[in-house]
C-alpha cells in the first residue's frame, strides 16, 4: 500500500517536474566535479605536485654508455658518426674523426642511434686550437675545433653527397668550394637575449662562487629558457662586443629587471640586435618588455651618448610570447631608420625588419657567381623568385632587359622597390604573395615568359607547384641558389624532366659551422 501511494505521488506533474530538475542539477554537479578534478590532476601532474605511482609510470630505459669509441667520420648537421655492432651512431659534441670518446645514448632505433660524446680523448689530425672560451657550450661555432681547410672539404662532400644520393641526376664536375676570406668576425648581425635565468657551466657551479643569475647572450642549444652570458663573441666585429658589455653593465647597475623567459610576465630588458654595414653604418635595436617610459629613455640616452658612432638607434616594446617584432612598431630614437650596404656601385638600405645576407663580403661573391651563371646579355627577361629585399634582382638588373621579383613578405617587397629607386634602376618590378599561388600560369601569361629564372628559396626549398610552373614556363636557364643542398637536390630531381645541371659551385658563407650555400646552373635540354 505504501509503495502504491508513493508511486501515485510521483506521478503528480509538479512533483515529477521538480524531481527532474533535481536529477538534472545533480548530474551537472557530478560532471563539473569530474572535470574540475581532472583539470586539477593535470595541473598537479605538470607541476609535479602530484606524482603517478611507479607502476603507472612509463618505464624509462636506463642510460646506455659505450666507452672508448673511435669517432670515424663527419656526418650532417655538425655531427660525427661511429659504428657499434653494425649500427650507425650519430654523435653530438666537440669531436672529430680520429678522436676517442665515451658515448651516452640518447635515442636508439632499429637502424641507428643518437649519442652525446663525453670524456673526449682528442687525437684527430683534423683538430685545431679553439679561440673562444664559450666553445662547446654556446653552440654557435660547432666546428671551431676543426681546421678550416677540413671544414671546406667536408662542406664540398656534403653538397656532392646530397646531389648524388638525392637528386640522382647527371652532374658536371663540382667546382671547389669558394672559401670565405674571413673565418672570424664575418657576421653583420647578431642578436642577444636578456634573461633572469642564466646558464652556469659545470666549472662555474664547482667553483662555489656566487654568480648573478642575469645574463645577456645566446640561448643554450635545446634549452630556450637558459641564456649563456657572453664575454666575447668572435663572429661580429667591434663595436658589437663593446655595446653588449656596456649595455649589460649599465642595466645591472641601474637595477633594470631582465626578461623572465619561462612565464614571460615580467622584466624590462628583453633583447638587443646589433647590425653593422660595410659602409661603417651601425644599427642597434633594443627590445623592451614590461617597463616604464623613463626606463626606455634612460637606456637609449645612455647608448646614444656612450656610442656616438651608432647611426641608427631604435627600440621596440614587445610583450608577445616570442622575440619577433615584424608585426610591431619600431621607434627610431636617433639617427636614420636604416643603414646602408654597398655592392659595386649599388646601395642597399637595410631597415630593422629587413633581411640581408649576414656575411656581406661573401654575399657579394655569391651574387657575382649567380650573375655569372645567369650569363645575361642585356636582352633577357628575368624572374627572381624569393627575391627578399630585391638584392639579387637589383644586382643583375643592369645586365638584363627586365627583372620581376616575387616574394612572400610584403614588407620585403617595399624594401626591394626602395632599393631600385635609390639606385635609379627602372627595369625592375616586384610582387608580393604566396609563391605557390603567385607564380602561376596566369601570372606568366600576363607578365611574360621568362628567359632566365633565378631562385633563392628558404631552407625548405621550392614548393612542388612552383617547380611545376617552372617546367611549364620552360625558361632557357635556371640559376638555383640554396642554403640547403638536400632540398635543392630534391628539386633538381623534379627539374630533371626538362633541365640538365651544367654547373655547380658551393660557397662557404658561415665558417666554423656546418652550413653551406650552393649555386647550380640548369639549362633547358
Amino acid at each position: 500500500m505504501v509503495v502504491e501511494y508513493f508511486t501515485k505521488f510521483l506521478h503528480f506533474p509538479k512533483i515529477h517536474a521538480f524531481l527532474s530538475i533535481i536529477i538534472f542539477l545533480l548530474r551537472t554537479f557530478v560532471l563539473l566535479c569530474y572535470c574540475g578534478l581532472f583539470r586539477l590532476f593535470i595541473i598537479f601532474h605538470r607541476t609535479k605536485l602530484f606524482v603517478l605511482p611507479n607502476r603507472m609510470k612509463k618505464r624509462r630505459k636506463e642510460n646506455i654508455i659505450f666507452e672508448n669509441i673511435l669517432i670515424e667520420d663527419f656526418a650532417s648537421e655538425a655531427k660525427c658518426l661511429s659504428r657499434i655492432n653494425d649500427k650507425v651512431v650519430f654523435i653530438e659534441g666537440p669531436v672529430a674523426p680520429g678522436d676517442y670518446a665515451d658515448l651516452r645514448v640518447m635515442k636508439s632505433k632499429s637502424s641507428f642511434m643518437e649519442a652525446v660524446a663525453f670524456n673526449i680523448r682528442p687525437q684527430s689530425k683534423f683538430r685545431t686550437q679553439t679561440i673562444c672560451s664559450h666553445f662547446g657550450t654556446c653552440g654557435g661555432c660547432k666546428w671551431q675545433h676543426i681546421d678550416y681547410q677540413v671544414q671546406l672539404q667536408f662542406k664540398t662532400k656534403q653538397v656532392t653527397d646530397a646531389l648524388e644520393r638525392i637528386a640522382k641526376v647527371d652532374l658536371p664536375e663540382i667546382k671547389p668550394i669558394f672559401p670565405s676570406a674571413e673565418t672570424f668576425y664575418y657576421r653583420n648581425k647578431l642578436e642577444y637575449t636578456f634573461s633572469q635565468n642564466r646558464w652556469l657551466t659545470q666549472e662555474q657551479i664547482d667553483s662555489g662562487q656566487d654568480f648573478s643569475r642575469n645574463a645577456l647572450g645566446f640561448h643554450i642549444p635545446r634549452r630556450y629558457d637558459k641564456i649563456l652570458d657572453i664575454d666575447h663573441c668572435y663572429l661580429q666585429p667591434d663595436p658589437s662586443n663593446a655595446i653588449r658589455l656596456a649595455l649589460r653593465d649599465f642595466t645591472q647597475a641601474n637595477n633594470l629587471d631582465y626578461y623572465e623567459q619561462i612565464r614571460q610576465e615580467k622584466g624590462a630588458m628583453r633583447n638587443v640586435v646589433i647590425r653593422t654595414a660595410n659602409t661603417g653604418d651601425l644599427m642597434v635595436i633594443v627590445q623592451f618588455a614590461y617597463c616604464q617610459p623613463e626606463d626606455i629613455d634612460l637606456v637609449m640616452n645612455y647608448l646614444a651618448e656612450k656610442f656616438p658612432e651608432i647611426t641608427s638607434l631604435n627600440y621596440v616594446v614587445n610583450t608577445k610570447g616570442n622575440d619577433t617584432f615584424f608585426d610591431l612598431e619600431v621607434v627610431n630614437f636617433k639617427g636614420l631608420p636604416y643603414i646602408v650596404e654597398e655592392m659595386e656601385e649599388l646601395k642597399f638600405r637595410v631597415g630593422p625588419k629587413s633581411f640581408f645576407q649576414t656575411n656581406s663580403k661573401q654575399a657579394f661573391e655569391l651574387y657575382k657567381i649567380t650573375r655569372d651563371y645567369a650569363d645575361l646579355t642585356g636582352d633577357e627577361f628575368v624572374y627572381d623568385l624569393y627575391t627578399g629585399t630585391g638584392t639579387i634582382a637589383n644586382f643583375v638588373a643592369r645586365q638584363a632587359k627586365k627583372v620581376i621579383g616575387l616574394e612572400y613578405v610584403e614588407m620585403a617587397v617595399e624594401d626591394a622597390r626602395i632599393n631600385s629607386q635609390i639606385n635609379n634602376i627602372t627595369n625592375t618590378e616586384f610582387f608580393a604573395g604566396d609563391m605557390r599561388k603567385l607564380l602561376s600560369y596566369d601570372f606568366v601569361s600576363q607578365h611574360g615568359r621568362p628567359d632566365t629564372v633565378i631562385t633563392d628559396p628558404p631552407r625548405a626549398g621550392m614548393d612542388e607547384p612552383v617547380v611545376r610552373t617552372l617546367l611549364e614556363a620552360a625558361p632557357k636557364r635556371i640559376v638555383y641558389v640554396s642554403c640547403n643542398p638536400a632540398t635543392q637536390a630534391r628539386d633538381l630531381a623534379l627539374l630533371d624532366a626538362k633541365y640538365a645541371v651544367t654547373a655547380v659551385q658551393p660557397v662557404d658563407m658561415f665558417p666554423q659551422t656546418h652550413h653551406v650555400e650552393n649555386v647550380v646552373r640548369l639549362d633547358l635540354r
